[in-house]
């Protein structure tokens, strides 16, 4: 059980974080919008969370109705944000970019809270995944004892601000997780998972750890030199393409949120050209180059882990 100190510090955390946040939103509120497109996502329903998504509906909103919902969006934390039906264990998303017009001034205010936002959201994910020293199967009950309701994810998700781009444009990242192993390193994992003694629903403790048995003995009865690989695809994620002009680069961000861009008054940096994000097909989704993988057949479903063929 995590110290009561610890515990302290995690409300006092959130707390200031809140705080800050609130802060944020209404300094954000004060600054003069130049333009605003934010994309809300259907929300996942509960059940369907690890389901393979072919298709997501975008639907666009701009100007000043951009602004509310994208303000308001950095202060959905909690599951009571989203609709009773929707997977507690899905991410709140709404990519999308705010422009404003700022003076010296306020860019250095908005930067200052900005990062110091991003810092007290650093510490408690650190606090949560770190100090408190659980394993991540009993992180979920320690939060929600003490901030009942967070959405980790949420919580920890960095605000991310630019400054004076040229344009923003919107798009879908499609990746995998790709892990190489040893079988040392299979069986490690696989005896860890044994020795926690859990149940994995629709199976009961024993039925649970007789199947993790029956895995160790597929895994040790291949040769010690054996390559293995864990290979699990990532949900689709929106991503903002940012273009700065001066220095003739693009930079890629994730855009779980809306990204905020603070146009510099002293600078004269022009509104931003923004695009559109358009709706997910799967189907539709060109590879510009797509190696081909080394032959390999899949030996455990449930941990996406595959072996050399």
């Amino acid at each position: 059980m995590p110290a009561l100190d610890l515990i302290d510090r995690l409300n006092q955390h959130f707390n200031q974080l809140q705080a800050h946040l609130t802060e944020w939103q209404g300094m954000m509120g004060g600054f003069r919008l130049l333009a605003g497109r934010v994309f809300e996502l259907p929300e996942v329903p509960k059940g369907k969370e690890h389901e393979d998504t072919a298709q997501i509906k975008v639907t666009q909103h701009v100007g000043a109705q951009a602004g509310t919902l994208g303000l308001a969006h950095f202060q959905r934390m909690f599951i009571y944000h989203q609709k009773q039906d929707t997977s507690a264990k899905s991410a709140i998303r709404l990519p999308g970019v705010l422009c404003f017009s700022v003076d010296d001034a306020q860019y250095h205010a908005a930067q200052a809270l900005t990062a110091a936002i991003n810092q007290l959201k650093a510490e408690l994910a650190h606090l949560i995944t770190v100090e408190s020293q659980l394993p991540p199967e009993l992180r979920f009950e320690f939060v929600h004892t003490h901030l009942r309701g967070l959405k980790t994810l949420s919580a920890y998700r960095a605000l991310q601000t630019v400054t004076d781009p040229a344009s923003v444009r919107f798009g879908w990242a499609n990746k995998q997780i790709i892990k190489n192993l040893t079988r040392q390193e299979v069986l490690a994992m696989l005896q860890k998972s044994l020795e926690a003694g859990r149940a994995v629903p629709p199976y009961d403790k024993t039925q649970w750890a007789e199947r993790i048995r029956q895995e160790i003995d597929a895994v040790s009865k291949l040769p010690p030199d054996i390559a293995f690989k864990i290979k699990r695809p990532v949900k689709v994620q929106p991503i903002a393409r940012v273009w700065y002009q001066d220095s003739q680069r693009q930079v890629q961000y994730a855009c779980p949120s809306p990204l905020i861009v603070l146009c510099r008054q002293s600078s004269g940096a022009p509104v931003p050209k923004l695009g559109g994000l358009l709706d997910y097909n799967r189907e539709g989704v060109r590879h510009k180059h797509k190696p081909p993988g080394l032959p390999a057949r899949l030996l455990i479903k449930r941990l996406h882990l595959y072996v050399a063929s």
